[in-house]
Order: C-alpha cells, then sequence, then structure tokens
C-alpha cells in the first residue's frame, strides 16, 4: 500500500497555534510518517506528500508526488466533523483538569470516553474519504488529530 512520506498543514489565515496545539500537531505529524497507510485508488505504490488546510470552509487534502507533481485533492465539508471536533476539545479539556485533581480511577473514566470520540472522529474522516483514499483506522486517527488542530486553528 501507498503511504504519506510528507506530511504539512496550511494554517495561513488561522490564528497562530497555541503552544499546546503546535505540540500536538508536532506529535500527530511524527507518528504519522512513523507508521501510515494511505493508498489512491487506481494509483500504483508509491509514497505521496500531503498538504492539510481549510480553504472557503472546506477540508482540503492536497496530494503531491515527492517531486511536487500534483496527483489528487479533495474538498470534504467540514460540517460532518464539526460536532466530533467540537466533542473531542471538550472532552480533552476534562481530561487536561483531571489529571490535576482528580483520582487515576476517574481520568482512566475520562480517558476512555477521549478515546471513543477519537475513534469516531477517524470513522468519520474514512467515511468522507471513501472512494478517495483508502487509509487504515490507525492512519485515519492521526489524520483526524490534524484535522482537529486545523479546524480549531489555535
Amino acid at each position: 500500500m501507498s503511504r504519506l512520506l510528507a506530511v504539512s498543514i496550511d494554517d495561513a489565515g488561522l490564528p497562530p497555534p497555541t503552544p499546546e496545539i503546535e505540540q500536538e500537531r508536532r506529535v500527530a505529524i511524527f507518528d504519522l510518517l512513523e507508521d501510515n497507510a494511505f493508498a489512491l485508488p487506481g494509483r500504483g505504490a508509491g509514497g505521496l506528500h500531503l498538504l492539510l488546510s481549510i480553504r472557503e470552509r472546506r477540508l482540503v487534502f492536497d496530494l503531491t508526488t515527492p517531486e511536487a507533481q500534483k496527483v489528487a485533492e479533495f474538498h470534504l465539508s467540514l460540517g460532518p466533523f464539526r460536532q466530533v471536533v467540537k466533542d473531542y476539545f471538550q472532552i480533552c479539556e476534562s481530561y487536561f483538569d483531571a489529571v490535576k485533581k482528580l483520582p487515576a480511577s476517574q481520568i482512566e473514566t475520562i480517558d476512555m470516553a477521549r478515546r471513543g470520540i477519537h475513534m469516531e472522529g477517524a470513522r468519520v474522516l474514512q467515511e468522507r474519504l471513501d472512494g478517495k483514499a483508502e487509509i487504515d483506522i490507525d492512519t485515519a486517527r492521526r489524520l483526524f488529530t490534524l484535522i482537529c488542530v486545523l479546524h480549531f486553528g489555535g
């Protein structure tokens, strides 16, 4: 299967990311580049470069070869992601607050809910990319993290 060799985010026009958002972005990109599966139907194996952006209120996947030749570009509505991204950020906020003051058992419960919402976002992404790109669930999870940080800007 093909894979992503490089991932970048075009956040022009968005507020500058907070240090926490920037850290999430770096970790997600690192993890994604370490292990991913991303293939385009009808295209042979080979590496791809991905530029993620938001243009005209749409999520854009801009894919090129390592030599910068355009391969594909998908524009996805942000609508299907809005609620799950909002839920994800709310549960993350609860988790970070809990880590400071709650016992481990309660933190674990919140973390399980956080992971569940994250998986839901990954499944939404897989559905939205159906017929456009084939990705495994781990790749979808890491891309969902990037969509969250891009969607919310700073």
